[in-house]
């Protein structure tokens, strides 16, 4: 398996602050906007699998609607109650194409 670029979502259907899903592979991934810089992160809480989209940006994370988790959008950490970090996803922007690397 190789680790590819794979095209995620036009630029502009991706806010700042805002949160939008897409399945690539089967995969929940979840794109938003952190001043200006696109970032792609696993929707699903490893605390309960509840999905994150559903949550709200607060700072440079992402939190749980469920049980109030955050997951730092650069690194994946969690603070209580999750103790498992979620996937964090690389991304370029290629035109007005937002492209995310993800393993095949």
């Amino acid at each position: 398996m190789a680790d590819t670029f794979v095209f995620a979502a036009k630029l502009d259907e991706v806010k700042e602050g805002e949160i939008t899903t897409i399945v690539i592979d089967e995969t929940p991934i979840a794109l938003t906007k952190l001043n200006g810089e696109v970032r792609a992160f696993g929707d699903i809480c490893t605390h309960d699998d509840g999905p994150l989209a559903e949550g709200h940006i607060e700072g440079q994370c992402v939190v749980c609607p469920r049980h109030g988790a955050r997951f730092d959008l650069f690194t994946g950490q969690p603070t209580f109650p999750a103790v498992v970090k979620i996937p964090i996803y690389e991304t370029k922007i290629e035109g007005d194409e937002i492209k995310v690397k993800i393993e095949r």
